[in-house]
Formats: structure tokens, C-alpha cells, sequence
């Protein structure tokens, strides 16, 4: 029997349990793989009373997942209780956001899931609780060398039907960008995202395209030397290497149709520069997927949005994309 895709919870204040609710709804006409959720069913239970929603809620492991799946949605439950109303997170539930994602990747690494994918979290939160960790991709690691003994380099792509994108650099200020790239930074996220895409999405030989850092990619030095000192030379190692890398590309001309044709997935040097266009083109389907991690890891391209979590408003869209991808990723 195939195993389950394991969801997370998300922060019981924010969208995470609607929108599986109403994923879940609408398994049927999607065809969607099944999936169980390590939440509170209580929890569960409430907000999809609240919604309006004819859920049924029951209680199961990952084994039991795949046939309960037919005719409820099937809940891991927590040992911590989540008591968060919608609209705003709590440091109370910090311990059931917690264990929700322990569990999760802890049933992927015991053969009982076959991907990991999470909902919205709030670091507010977290951190408010005593979390330790810079940002969820952070702690997704942390568990993988808890489970594996060995480093991992996580990497973030935002995927959709129309566009691939991975930010070398992330939640940093402008003003830190430029000290923070360096040559081994862009080879080694290159190289990752290369291996990725060819082991988990099956291209046989991945095309990648890094952008520039400055206006029309420095224009020859003229409005910065990021590009000659740092970004060509990590394109030509990975080229070296055998990978197919072009750029470094004017970051204002490389997302027109045509020039999306020519590669697989952009490398930019911002996360601005990365997430405007990926999430113009495909705002309600695009994926956050997390590269570099020994499991597969895939989350909607959006965050908790308190201000309309409980209104019955949530689209579950980038949720649904998230189990697909998840799903045909480990088929």
C-alpha cells in the first residue's frame, strides 16, 4: 500500500487547517494522493464546524491513512493540545507547531510518509517559545541531521508550470546582498539545484540561468563588478563541472516568455528578484519546494494570512499544487 503524504498543521491561528480541510474536500474531483495531518483533531474537528465544512475527522496513523482517506480525513493526533483562534498566533500552540513537523519528518524517515509537506508557520511565534532556528527550512534541516548524522544544505525553489526560481540569497537586507554572495555560495547552490532537478524532477540534464546582481547585470562594470568577479566565475565552474549554466543575465530580460524557454529553473541573486515574477505568474499555484534535503519537502508559496484565516476565504490552491508535486515527486 503506498504511503500516506504527511501535512503539518500549520500555526493553528493561521490558514493552514482550513485549507487542508478544503483540500481534503476536494480530493475526489482532484484525484488528489492520500494524505494524513499531524494536528490536534479537536482542533480540526472545530474549524471545520466552524467552516460549514461536512468533514469527517478520525483519528489514525500513517498506516490506516490510505483506506480512511476515502471517507474522512485521516489525523495523526498531537500530544500537545492546540488552542489558537484564527487571526492571530499564539506561543501557547508553539509546542503543537513543533511536534506537528518532528512527527511529519519522522514518519517520512521511518518509511511510514513518503513526503513531507508543511503549512504556514508563524517565527513570531516560535521564537516568542523559545524556537531556535532562523526560519522553518532551517529546523527542516536540522531534523534531517538529527535523523541522518549528516549536514544538509537546504536550498529553496519556488516552483510552478511557468516558472522555477532559487533566491541565493533570502530574508537578508539589501544592503547585506552583496557581501553575502560569494563564488562557493552560487557554485554550490548550482550544483544542488542541478541534482535536484535532475534525481526528483527527472530532467536529464538541467539548464540553469543566474541573474545578475546589479542593474542591466553591471553593464560591463560600469554599474557594479558583482557580476565579473563573483557570478561569471561561478557560472564558468559550474560549466566546468559539466552542469549547463548561462548568465550572468540581465534580471529586468530574463522572465518574458521566450527567454523562460531557455531554461529550467532561474538563480537570482535576490529574493525579490526571484519571488516578484514567480509569484505574478502563478500567485495561487506556485510551490515552495525545499532542495538539498534528503526527503521531499513541499509547501504552499504563501504564508499564514491571519487577517482572513477563519473567514472561509483561503484559497487551498498552492496547498493542492503542493500535494501534487509532493505526490509525483516520490511516485
Amino acid at each position: 500500500m503506498t504511503a500516506p503524504l504527511a501535512l503539518t498543521s500549520g500555526d493553528p491561528g493561521g490558514v493552514g487547517p482550513e485549507i487542508a480541510l478544503n483540500a481534503f474536500a476536494r480530493r475526489a474531483e482532484l484525484g488528489l494522493a492520500p494524505f494524513i495531518v499531524f494536528a490536534d483533531p479537536a482542533l480540526m474537528r472545530a474549524r471545520a464546524a466552524a467552516l460549514g465544512l461536512c468533514v469527517d475527522i478520525v483519528e489514525s496513523d500513517c498506516a490506516a491513512a490510505h483506506d480512511i482517506f476515502a471517507r474522512a480525513l485521516p489525523v495523526a493526533p498531537l500530544a500537545a493540545r492546540a488552542t489558537g483562534a484564527p487571526g492571530a498566533s499564539s506561543p501557547a500552540d508553539a509546542p503543537a507547531i513543533v511536534e506537528s513537523i518532528e512527527r511529519a519528518v519522522a514518519a517520512v524517515f521511518a518509511g511510514e510518509a513518503r513526503a513531507v509537506v508543511t503549512n504556514p508557520i508563524s517565527k513570531q511565534a516560535l521564537y516568542a517559545a523559545g524556537f531556535r532556528h532562523p526560519g522553518h527550512t532551517e529546523f527542516l534541516a536540522d531534523l534531517a541531521q538529527r535523523h541522518t548524522g549528516a549536514a544538509a544544505r537546504p536550498v529553496m525553489m519556488i516552483w510552478s508550470r511557468e516558472l522555477a526560481v532559487v533566491p541565493a540569497t533570502i530574508h537578508i537586507p539589501l544592503r547585506d546582498v552583496a557581501g553575502a554572495l560569494t563564488r562557493a555560495l552560487l557554485v554550490e547552490t548550482g550544483e544542488i539545484v542541478a541534482r535536484d532537478l535532475r534525481d526528483r524532477f527527472g530532467l536529464a540534464r538541467p539548464r540553469l540561468a543566474f541573474s545578475g546582481l546589479n542593474p542591466h547585470a553591471g553593464e560591463g562594470g560600469t554599474i557594479g563588478r558583482e557580476e565579473i568577479d563573483i557570478i561569471a566565475p561561478a557560472v564558468a565552474d559550474l560549466r566546468a563541472a559539466g552542469f549547463e549554466a548561462a548568465g550572468p543575465l540581465s534580471a529586468d530580460t530574463m522572465f518574458h516568455p521566450a527567454a523562460r524557454a531557455r531554461y529550467d529553473a532561474a538563480i537570482c541573486m535576490t529574493h525579490d528578484q526571484a519571488l516578484i515574477p514567480v509569484k505574478t505568474l502563478a500567485f495561487d499555484t506556485g510551490v515552495n519546494v525545499t532542495l538539498g534535503l534528503p526527503f521531499v519537502r513541499a509547501s504552499p508559496d504563501h504564508g499564514t494570512a491571519f487577517d482572513i484565516a477563519g473567514a472561509g476565504r483561503a484559497s487551498p490552491a498552492s496547498l493542492i499544487e503542493a500535494l501534487r508535486l509532493a505526490a509525483r515527486l516520490t511516485a
